[in-house]
This record gives C-alpha cells, sequence and structure tokens, in this order.
C-alpha cells in the first residue's frame, strides 16, 4: 500500500449507514501522535454494531454511562477496555442518537514500526510486521491507544483516521468473531488474504 496524501477524514463520512462507513474505512489510516512518536496503519479489519436489536453491540442494554458515545456525534472515537485486559477503539457512526460503532480489528503497519515493537515488548523477540497491529487488542497496544483516547475526534489530531490515498481491493464479508452473540450477522468486512488480518483470512461474500 503505497501512501499518496494525508488527508483527516470528515466528519460527514461517520454520519452514514455503519455497514457502509465499516467498508469505506478499509483502505484508510489509523494514525496516533503521541509524545512518544507517530504510530500508523492502514484499516485491513472492521466490524460493525448497530442499535439497541444488536446483541453484540454495547448499546443492546440502552444508554450507560460506558456506551454513552455511542449515542453522541459521529466521527468520535469510542474506547473501551475488553475483558479487564485490552483496550479497543471503534468510530461512532450514524446520527446523533442513534447508537453504533465500527471496530476497528486490524492495521498494516505503515509509520512508526520501531515504536510499535517496542510498545508489544517484540524487540528481544521481533514479531513479524504482518502481526503487530493484527486484530482490536494487539494494534491500540502497538499505537499506544488507551481509555485516555475515549471520545477523543477522529477529525483531527491526535487520534485520526485519514485518507493517504491507498486503494482498498478484494474486500470480503463474513461473520463477526470473537464475540458469543450475534455472530450469525455478516458485519465483518477485510482485505481477502491479507496477511495482517485477524481470524480467518478466506473469502467469503466478495465485493
Amino acid at each position: 500500500m503505497a501512501a499518496i496524501r494525508r488527508r483527516p477524514l470528515p466528519r460527514r463520512f461517520y454520519g452514514r449507514d455503519t455497514l457502509t462507513v465499516a467498508a469505506d474505512l478499509i483502505g484508510k489510516v489509523l494514525v496516533h501522535r503521541s509524545a512518544a512518536g507517530v504510530t500508523a496503519g492502514a484499516i485491513v479489519e472492521t466490524e460493525a454494531y448497530i442499535g439497541e436489536s444488536d446483541p453484540a453491540c454495547h448499546a443492546a442494554p440502552g444508554p450507560t454511562r460506558r456506551n454513552a458515545p455511542l449515542y453522541g456525534p459521529p466521527g468520535v472515537a469510542y474506547v473501551y477496555l475488553n475483558y479487564g485486559m485490552h483496550c479497543l477503539v471503534n468510530a461512532v457512526t450514524e446520527g446523533e442518537g442513534s447508537p453504533a460503532a465500527v471496530l476497528i480489528r486490524a492495521l498494516e503497519p505503515l509509520e512508526g514500526v520501531d515504536l510499535m515493537r517496542k510498545r508489544r515488548g517484540a524487540r528481544r523477540s521481533p514479531v513479524d510486521v504482518s502481526a503487530l497491529c493484527r486484530g482490536p487488542g494487539n494494534l491500540t497496544k502497538a499505537l499506544g491507544i488507551s481509555l485516555a483516547q475515549n471520545r477523543l475526534r477522529l477529525t483531527e489530531p491526535p487520534l485520526s483516521v485519514e485518507d493517504w490515498g491507498v486503494v482498498a481491493r478484494d474486500l470480503a464479508w463474513g461473520p463477526r468473531i470473537g464475540i458469543r452473540v450475534g455472530t450469525d450477522r455478516p458485519w465483518r468486512c477485510y482485505v481477502a488474504g491479507h496477511a495482517c488480518v485477524s481470524g480467518r483470512r478466506s473469502d467469503s461474500t466478495n465485493v
């Protein structure tokens, strides 16, 4: 994937149907600018979580203090601690009051690889570059994303999603993974066959 230009995505990008945003995020670049340096990776895998009727969405029980960002404006980061272990980062979608988001599941590292290795504790036992940001918990650790970034606007630094001119091809859809309910919904979008994709990399419904 070649970088051509760098332009943050506007808020209107996120204020659309969640499945459309999930697909359109593929190839966009998640960037975290911190005191330690800049880390960035092209998004190669996403999952959509849509509304209170989706049993796997955090909005399923209705509004709470934790899921409040889902009910807010689109284009905001929703970062939460998963099973008390890993922070996961989502992009809030659709209109205010319509709780939905896209989980960013995997990245292809583009910038700050040495810093990613350090954060992953992989300097003495190097992790293959393709595995540095494979999986939603690994990518937040590699990029230094924590609960401190919850509710940040993704339309500007320090945590932003940008257009670097990456062209995403061979998209596929399949069931969401890593969850116990709502697994029947084919709302996981990814680059078919890409080494950085988490879980199964076999093609499903291609677009």
